[in-house]
């Protein structure tokens, strides 16, 4: 790297999303240790195994699993470029990662690394990083989650054009975790192609499936359907038993407090009316 360009200083700089959410409570638990350095390098192959690449539609993250225990993982961007190498202990609370290439590929490498640790580490603390756009009504937080492309987004906006005091949470990746046996749900540093970065929580409300349709309602899944819905838009590593187990267990404690709801519906203003009006709850 050029020595006199500034911009590839590693810092705060890399992490713009990441402000709102820097102050902190002393008397607060460290979550999770990252190390940055930049001289680090991969464990020799004999010391590890292979378990996948990923897609994750924004390049691909190669994760192998080191001998002993932890994790090495290379993050890569749209053009395949290597942004970051991060190794990991078992439970994810002390990491190591090296950044490479220029500010956009750092800031690239750093902040996917940042998710996946938070991610990873979360499932020891119940608390789970949801795929959903996410909006406050009322003091309540409602997750609306769908496949991609299905208009979980377009749906949120309709209640914030066309409901009352409602606001937007986060679009893309919003923090659920359960405290004192009430899940909270949380803005956040990753929100998506959305910069909404809110360092705010409230009482998750309920959970609504968006699913198109020819007309606007809403079903209320029972418990089994209802965890078969939400595990996939959490993110979580199968292979890993011990991580695997805690989200698992971690979803079960969310539905003991939560509905959650198949919503088909057309994105118009009466798909949003219906169903603020159907899964409301009031104010604590």
């Amino acid at each position: 790297r050029n020595a006199d360009d500034a911009k590839y200083k590693n810092g705060m700089s890399l992490l713009p999303s990441f402000l709102p959410f820097t102050d902190r409570n002393n008397k607060d638990e460290i979550f999770f240790q990252l190390i940055i350095d930049d001289s680090l390098k991969p464990i020799d192959k004999s010391l590890r195994n292979r378990i996948r690449t990923f897609d994750t539609g924004n390049g691909d993250t190669i994760v192998d699993e080191i001998k002993g225990g932890g994790y090495q993982y290379i993050i890569k961007n749209i053009r395949q470029h290597d942004c970051c190498l991060l190794e990991t202990n078992k439970d994810f609370s002390v990491c190591r990662c090296a950044l490479n290439g220029s500010f956009v590929m750092r800031t690239f490498g750093l902040t996917n690394a940042l998710m996946l640790i938070f991610a990873f580490r979360g499932s020891f603390k119940q608390t789970v990083l949801m795929h959903a756009s996410v909006i406050i009504k009322d003091g309540w937080g409602y997750a609306f989650t769908a496949s991609s492309g299905t208009g979980k987004s377009t749906h949120t906006s309709l209640w914030l054009k066309y409901i009352k005091n409602t606001e937007l949470l986060n679009d893309d990746n919003p923090i659920i975790r359960i405290i004192d046996n009430i899940p909270y749900v949380y803005g956040c540093p990753w929100s998506g192609k959305t910069p909404c970065y809110r360092n705010l929580r409230a009482p998750l409300g309920a959970v609504a499936m968006i699913k198109r349709d020819n007309k606007n309602f809403l079903k209320k899944l029972p418990v089994l359907t209802a965890y078969t819905t939400l595990l996939p838009a959490v993110s979580i590593m199968r292979w890993d038993k011990v991580t695997f187990d805690n989200v698992c267990n971690t979803i079960g404690n969310i539905l003991e407090n939560i509905d959650v709801f198949d919503l088909h519906c057309l994105p118009n203003k009466e798909a949003a009316i219906i169903c603020q009006k159907s899964i409301s709850k009031q104010k604590k």
